[in-house]
């Protein structure tokens, strides 16, 4: 987006949050950019947590190693912290910039190229085939489409909140002048009851070999809120004509996908496999007391954070119902990290053992990683759908 673009201005104000917004200047020049925004990130068990969202972070190639996106990124976690926002969380353009500040990667992204023809469509899906698939309109959307994926989204952790702003960006009503956009599909899931349950988003190319149509249907977008209406929002994907392949760009690394078709080795893995949503930890305490664990027991992590946020010495203790928290404790450490490595084991994407293999977990007590592992793991992997 060059600063010059027309209606430039307005289209970026949208998007802010004020007293969030922060600028280093060099003289009457700005030379570096730094925003955040408060949004919920979806936790293991339902829960959610006020996360602060860092986005726009820019330092001119004439100002770099001069310690200005430091000095932002300080200011920021601060206020953050002054908040109570429990964590920090940012996408990651360059992957050795941001552990410096504590940050650590925690949910992966990926997509699935499918061959129709040899997926041989899905298999049939316990409570599809209730509910009917209607085609919506970009109002019908931005009337809808927020509520249902509140729903979603609390039930996928790592997910965050699409902000009014948001849904105006994916429906055309608020984009620059100088962008192209091009409406896309859109069809809503209803269930018997005429509630909507899911919605799919979609584009279609139109490529043809000679007289055979060769064309994609590439998924911008794919949620419901049980496994009936999301299969049948994909068995509806299968079904446009002329189609020969599916492109989903980003898919949930857990989604069953794969498996509902007759032959799931006709979906395929997208190049672009990598990590995606980081996180940095502010207050322990809050950030594991808002997620469930998978088995009943008590880990003491030693956590080494320079910025002093996490520093310490913290008690983990889960109940057989899922409960947990995470309190300060003088007791012998089983486990020593950083926090870098802390924030990616906040949402079930890493696991314990692999970052104790690579030298970022240290086992100070014989099988305290293994158990410690068995206590964080969760039944779903964290996927962040939406880039921020």
């Amino acid at each position: 987006m060059r600063a010059s673009d027309p209606g430039g201005t307005d289209f970026r104000r949208a998007f802010f949050q004020p007293g969030r917004s922060l600028g280093a200047f060099d003289g009457d020049h700005c030379v570096g950019t730094f925003r955040s925004f408060a949004t919920e990130l979806s936790m293991p068990g339902g829960g959610v947590l006020t996360a602060d969202a860092i986005s726009n972070v820019t330092v001119i190639a004439t100002h770099r190693r001069r310690g200005l996106l430091s000095r932002m990124m300080d200011r920021d976690l601060a206020a953050a912290a002054a908040r109570g926002e429990a964590v920090a969380i940012l996408v990651a353009a360059e992957y050795n910039i941001y552990g410096r500040f504590g940050f650590g990667p925690a949910t992966r992204c990926g997509g699935l190229e499918i061959d129709l023809a040899r997926a041989g469509g899905l298999r049939p899906v316990p409570g599809e085939g209730a509910g009917r698939i209607d085609f919506a309109s970009m109002a019908e959307v931005r009337k809808l489409a927020p509520a249902l994926f509140d729903r979603y989204r609390r039930s996928q952790p790592g997910a965050i909140e699409r902000l009014e702003v948001n849904w105006r960006v994916r429906t055309g009503d608020l984009r620059l002048p100088s962008a192209a956009w091009t409406e896309p599909f859109v069809a809503l899931h209803r269930d018997a009851d005429g509630q909507v349950t899911g919605m799919l988003v979609y584009a279609v190319d139109d490529t043809w070999d000679g007289k055979r149509p060769d064309c994609t249907l590439t998924v911008r977008d794919h949620f419901a809120v049980d496994r009936a209406s999301a299969a049948a929002l994909w068995r509806f994907a299968f079904s446009v004509d002329w189609m020969r392949r599916v492109v989903v760009n980003n898919i949930a690394p857990d989604d069953p996908l794969p498996l509902l078709l007759n032959d799931p080795r006709a979906a395929r893995a997208t190049p672009h496999s990598d990590d995606f949503m980081w996180l940095r930890v502010l207050d322990v305490a809050a950030a594991f007391g808002a997620r469930t664990y998978g088995a009943p027991g008590r880990v003491v992590f030693e956590v080494a954070d320079p910025a002093g946020y996490a520093e310490g010495r913290w008690a983990l203790e889960t109940a057989a119902d899922g409960s947990g928290s995470c309190t300060r404790t003088a007791d012998p450490a089983d486990l020593s990290l950083g926090v870098g490595a802390l924030g990616s084991l906040l949402l079930g994407g890493e696991t314990v053992p692999r970052l104790a293999a690579a030298g970022l977990v240290d086992e100070l007590v014989p099988g305290a990683a293994v158990r410690a592992d068995l206590t964080l793991r969760t039944p779903q992997r964290p996927w962040c759908p939406d880039m921020f």
